[in-house]
């Protein structure tokens, strides 16, 4: 079951701001990336679900969060079917995402009362999502519908929380114009943990981006 509240996890999204997301089949690689966002004061980490027995790399991330790292929510993206969601819910996933709304996995996730955020890319999905018992909503690809969706469908639905991920980077105009427009959360991969993390294995570089992020999305919100 997760380690933390469903309560505690959407807490944890709406404090941070910041989402980074990654996928590596070495699950020591994996191990580092945590860590170096943990050492930032990143607590919140999406595990995507990409690759061949990837549910096996995420359970000793998952064993080495509640060893090593009990305030890190641990979350799994890339989840498709309830199936899915139901196996990664029992390796310890305290939240699940998805690139398209999916009934199913929203239905497997109340009942484990895990936070489920679907892709939702036109405002009747959102408003299905939220009957549903979503309270984060993942915009996606962000590139594509870019800020001033947020914008416009929070117009008539300020209650709706939306996290814009795919096309958000870590300049500040990029990153301004996300939060400006009322996004509570961003989703960063390639941006945040790319090549020079798996290639070159620089952490401390990593820890420093995180931190950036962290304290940009700090100010933008404040």
């Amino acid at each position: 079951m997760s380690l933390h509240t469903r309560l505690e996890t959407l807490t944890t999204i709406h404090a941070q701001g910041i989402m980074p997301l990654f996928y590596h089949a070495d699950a020591d690689l994996g191990k580092q990336i945590l860590s170096a966002c943990h050492a930032a004061g990143g607590h919140i980490m999406e595990f995507t679900n990409r690759g061949d027995f990837a549910h096996e790399t995420f359970r000793e991330l998952s064993l080495y969060v509640r060893q090593e790292l009990p305030e890190m929510v641990l979350g799994v993206g890339s989840i498709n079917d309830a199936a899915t969601a139901a196996l990664f819910m029992q390796l310890g996933a305290d939240f699940i995402v998805s690139a398209s709304l999916r009934e199913d996995v929203a239905l497997t996730c109340n009942r484990r009362k895990v936070p489920y955020l679907p892709g939702c890319a036109t405002l009747s999905e959102i408003g299905r999502a939220e009957e549903l018992g979503c309270e984060i909503v993942k915009l996606f690809p962000g590139s594509v519908y870019g800020p001033e969706f947020i914008k416009a469908i929070r117009g008539p639905q300020p209650w709706t929380s939306i996290m814009p991920t795919g096309g958000v980077t870590t300049e500040l105009d990029n990153l301004t114009g996300w939060f400006k427009a009322g996004a509570v959360c961003v989703g960063l991969g390639s941006q945040l943990i790319g090549s020079s993390v798996f290639k070159d294995r620089d952490m401390d570089g990593l820890t420093e981006n995180v931190r950036n992020a962290l304290a940009t999305a700090k100010t933008l919100r404040s």
